[in-house]
């Protein structure tokens, strides 16, 4: 992996690791561009999630101290349904992460271009889908409605559906906001990313990856924790002005197009 390299996936997985345009997809993309060793790269980017964890812990931090006081006063609901939200992903990643990682189907470009593709179009007409009654902050979801986006999320492990997009998604169908669906996503992204965290620095052969490479990923991470940080602003600036989700929907289209286009 050189400098180069390491500074674009950086700069990829920071931005669309909250952008909801599908990270997986585009670093696949990226991956086919760079013609690198697939066990490789994957591995790499494993490492890069720090730094999008960090760029969460330092944008959300007021946020999560509250959520800490809160739990010290007897009020769970939001650390509740974070919680809630994050099992079924993280248990069906826990469980299968290595069979995702070497599955050729989850890997194919045409996969990726179908699932930005779809999921793009649910972006353009979701809001004329029925949705749950008004719900305006994480807290006052109910435990269903917390598991029912955790199981939507679960789908974000195929390459090109987007956590945050499909996160998102689902707190609109639940009742919230785009904004608001857009905060509870990123906060309910922490604990699966804690989980990522945790199982790299437990396995011996990740400790000596990140020996051997350790500038690379060193540079890679800053570069996502700045691109990152940007990235929540912008999209929840974003959503406060535009109140839907239809313009990533487009563009996730257009790529769809321009990558079918290219594989014929």
């Amino acid at each position: 992996m050189t400098i180069i390299e390491s500074i674009l996936l950086g700069g990829v997985q920071g931005a669309t690791e909250f952008i909801p345009v599908s990270s997986s997809g585009h670093l696949e993309i990226v991956e086919v561009l760079l013609g690198g060793n697939a066990l490789d790269f994957h591995m790499f980017l494993q490492f890069v999630n720090i730094g999008t964890l960090l760029a969460l812990l330092i944008f959300y931090r007021k946020k999560l101290l509250d959520i800490g006081r809160k739990i010290v006063k007897g009020d769970w609901k939001l650390a509740r349904n974070v919680l809630l939200t994050s099992i079924p992903a993280g248990l069906v990643g826990m469980l299968l992460a290595d069979r995702i990682e070497n599955s050729d189907i989850l890997g194919s470009m045409w996969l990726v271009a179908t699932m930005l593709g779809v999921v793009g179009m649910v972006m353009i007409l979701v809001d004329k889908l029925p949705k749950m009654s008004a719900v305006k902050e994480g807290s006052k979801l109910s435990p269903k409605r917390a598991l029912a986006i955790g199981v939507v999320q679960m789908f974000a492990l195929i390459p090109g559906v987007s956590r945050s997009g499909s996160t998102i998604l689902a707190g609109r169908v639940c009742g919230m906001d785009s904004k608001a669906a857009a905060d509870y996503s990123f906060l309910a992204s922490i604990p699966i990313m804690f989980g990522v965290m945790l199982k790299l620095v437990l396995s011996p052969a990740n400790r000596a990856y990140f020996s051997d490479h350790a500038l690379t990923i060193v540079i890679s991470n800053i570069v996502a924790l700045v691109a990152g940080l940007l990235a929540i602003k912008f999209v929840l600036t974003f959503l406060k002005r535009e109140g839907n989700l239809q313009k990533f929907g487009w563009y996730r289209v257009a790529v769809a197009v321009l990558i079918f286009i290219f594989l014929v």
